[in-house]
């Protein structure tokens, strides 16, 4: 049929064309009716998608990525750049597509957050392709115009931009599959079956601070690299923070200020102009909201926010839940970006801590008050070879209150946590500790309570553990024992261990007075524990070691091993110390081969009990060590202590520890 002006030609057999409104069609077989046709102008037929590209603007200030970028030229088909939201994804795909838009025909960027977004961009790709069909044909319409175009060809490239979940896709990769796609997501799960995954990261240090620099080069500097550090250098969050800096003529060290105290007020802040969505506190909202029908996940993630962002052991979450909740609670962060999973640790980056403790207040308190009791629960348990990293937790959580608001809980854990880094000989973090358990615990009970008084006595350790405050310590300790005889009596057990730490401060300044109270401590545990009471042998060995001309008999030190064995099967800290005592005495006396298989016995025990980093494990090292020098295998001790310098490093720090075992290579 041809039709005259606004017509059309078909050719074939029974074939139709219209060049207006028809209303039936007759092909010689059949007639069909038409109901609510379609008029499609000649140009509507024509398809020219030649260079043609869509891109967001979020490349003009671009910085490091170099791995990631050589990930996606070596990648074919289809790639997912997956992290926690802000961590620049989405800058990295633009950056890596504007680089490749004169390899395709089509360059295509599409907000895909819901598949309803999907369908829209793709319907927004038709239109663009096919300018003729606008307003004409709906929007399902134009959809399957662009996936077929899709389908027929392979020289594009489609970015599909912050996907939620897999699924999302299924039904368009179903139906296109030669041409390559780039999606982001801050799923990072679940892509295995669709495409290669790329893991992002936060910047480096020279990089954040590179990106900073270039978003705010008006004002100083001054605090540059502190903010960048305390910003966890995220790319979005020094984006956020350039901004403001820029606009408010501030430097990045008032902003650290500012960012301190109201934190909840600057991740909310956006620049003029800016979109409001794209604030830390409004980008991680998303996912919280989308993680809300595991409400375990988000109470989990408010608990650890008040703790260190490594080191999380799943140990101490689990009485958050049953086995499955607290497992499909760290799932789901994990599968969100929210948190890293390393084995049986978890990390979460510092900035998701700060701005979930920066949330509603009611859900903060509650969250922080869960936080400190599970810590105090593990510190109290003394979970073997997780001591140090909940201290460390504790540290942290301290760092994030006010010593006004501690509870007698949260006191508890402090002082546990001091005790602890004396333990570990890192005494410069066991004294603020300290300090502020027993500040806070006067507070809440007064000055001769027996937690107050312990809290004294363990400053007065760790001020001697220093070896430079060994006056102070010896005042402090003399104050507790008066303190303890009035309040609690010569016999109670807090006077004797007192008593007990007074004398061991005392063996370097005041020898006899030392010894005086070391018999005097004795006689009493005898009478009143018995003589295999634990404290009492703990007496007996203060006793032992501090005699005179430092000349201790071997046997009575292997008979105390023994006694302590029966009595201390639950705590082995005791049995530990006398057999090293053990192992450098029979060095002494030319018993090597048994100093040395002690050790051996001793040092897997601690293994065992503790793990390698543990300090109590170094120490058992370390008098290995000292046997071999007092035997006077001095190179075969030199090559150990260096192995056991470089762990003690990596492990426990900077302390009294390595200053020991650097004195012995000497």
């Amino acid at each position: 049929m041809t039709g005259g002006a606004g017509g059309a030609d078909a050719s074939g057999d029974r074939s139709v064309a219209a060049g207006g409104a028809i209303g039936r069609v007759n092909t010689g077989d059949f007639v069909t009716q038409v109901e609510r046709a379609t008029l499609l102008p000649p140009e509507a037929l024509t398809v020219s998608p030649a260079g043609l590209v869509h891109l967001p603007e979020r490349t003009q200030l671009f910085v490091g990525r170099a791995r990631e970028l050589a990930l996606l030229d070596e990648g074919v088909g289809i790639q997912v750049l997956c992290g926690l939201g802000g961590i620049g994804k989405s800058t990295l795909a633009a950056r890596w597509a504007a680089d490749r838009v004169a390899d395709h025909t089509v360059v295509w960027w599409i907000t895909a957050e819901t598949p309803a977004e999907l369908d829209a961009g793709l319907a927004d790709l038709a239109r663009a392709m096919q300018p003729g069909v606008v307003g004409v044909l709906p929007e399902d319409a134009l959809r399957e115009r662009a996936l077929q175009w899709l389908a027929r060809n392979d020289d594009w490239l489609l970015v599909l931009d912050n996907v939620s979940a897999p699924a999302d896709l299924r039904p368009l990769l179903a139906r296109v599959g030669s041409g390559r796609i780039v999606v982001t997501s801050r799923r990072a799960s679940g892509w295995q079956d669709i495409g290669r995954t790329v893991v992002l990261d936060v910047l480096g240090p020279e990089e954040a601070a590179e990106l900073f620099k270039g978003l705010c080069a008006a004002v100083e500097h001054d605090g540059l690299g502190e903010i960048c550090a305390e910003l966890g250098h995220l790319p979005l969050a020094l984006k956020q923070a350039a901004a403001y800096c820029a606009e408010a003529g501030i430097t990045p060290r008032t902003y650290h200020g500012l960012l301190a105290e109201y934190p909840a007020e600057m991740f909310a802040a956006a620049a003029e102009g800016g979109e409001a969505a794209r604030t830390l506190a409004r980008v991680w909202q998303v996912t919280l909201d989308r993680l809300s029908d595991t409400p375990l996940a988000v109470r989990v993630l408010q608990v650890i926010a008040w703790w260190a962002p490594e080191g999380i052991s799943r140990r101490l979450l689990e009485s958050l839940g049953t086995p499955l909740e607290v497992t499909e609670a760290v799932r789901r962060l994990a599968a969100h970006s929210m948190i890293t999973l390393r084995g049986g640790e978890l990390s979460v980056h510092r900035l998701v801590q700060a701005v979930v403790r920066a949330g509603p207040s009611e859900a903060t308190a509650m969250a922080h008050e869960v936080a400190t009791q599970l810590l105090f629960m593990a510190m109290f348990r003394a979970v073997s070879g997780a001591d140090r990293q909940v201290a460390v937790h504790a540290e942290v959580l301290a760092g994030h209150t006010d010593p006004v608001d501690d509870t007698e809980e949260a006191a508890g854990l402090f002082q546990l946590a001091g005790l602890f880094f004396c333990m570990d000989t890192v005494v410069s973090r066991a004294l603020p500790l300290c300090v502020r358990a027993m500040r806070s615990l006067y507070r809440i009970h007064g000055p001769d309570h027996p937690d107050t008084l312990d809290a004294v006595q363990t400053i007065a350790l760790a001020l001697y553990m220093a070896d430079s405050g060994d006056e102070e310590a010896a005042a402090l300790l003399t104050r507790g024992l008066a303190d303890r005889l009035r309040v609690l009596g010569p016999d109670h057990p807090g006077t004797l261990v007192a008593r007990g730490h007074l004398a061991r401060v005392l063996r370097r300044s005041e020898p006899e007075r030392a010894e005086e109270l070391l018999r005097e401590n004795v006689a009493h545990c005898h009478r009143v524990l018995g003589s295999r009471h634990p404290q009492t042998i703990q007496a007996r060995y203060d006793l032992l070691e501090g005699s005179p001309g430092g000349d201790v008999d071997v046997r009575a030190l292997e008979e105390l091993a023994a006694d302590a064995e029966r009595a201390s099967h639950e705590d082995a800290n005791l049995c530990e110390a006398i057999k090293r005592s053990l192992i450098l005495e029979l060095a002494a006396v030319g018993e090597m081969e048994r100093a040395l298989d002690l050790a051996g016995e001793v040092i897997e025990d601690c293994r065992r009990r503790y793990g390698s980093g543990d300090a109590r494990t170094l120490l058992s090292r370390m008098s290995e060590v000292l046997a071999l020098r007092r035997g006077g295998q001095m190179e075969r001790a030199r090559v150990l202590a260096a192995v056991l310098l470089e762990d003690c490093l990596r492990t426990v720090g900077e302390g009294q520890l390595t200053l020991l075992i650097r004195s012995m290579q000497e």
